[in-house]
């Protein structure tokens, strides 16, 4: 699955998921946000 696609679904920019992906420890995304990329 694409980050753009991940992204979408989740309803935020490519960047933060990105971000997340790239360094779980980032702490501008909340735990709940997280937690619903890495659930798609």
């Amino acid at each position: 699955m694409s980050i753009k696609k991940i992204a979408a679904i989740a309803g935020v920019s490519t960047a933060t998921v990105s971000r997340v992906l790239n360094n779980p420890d980032y702490k501008c995304s909340s735990e709940e946000l997280q937690q619903r990329y890495w659930n798609i």
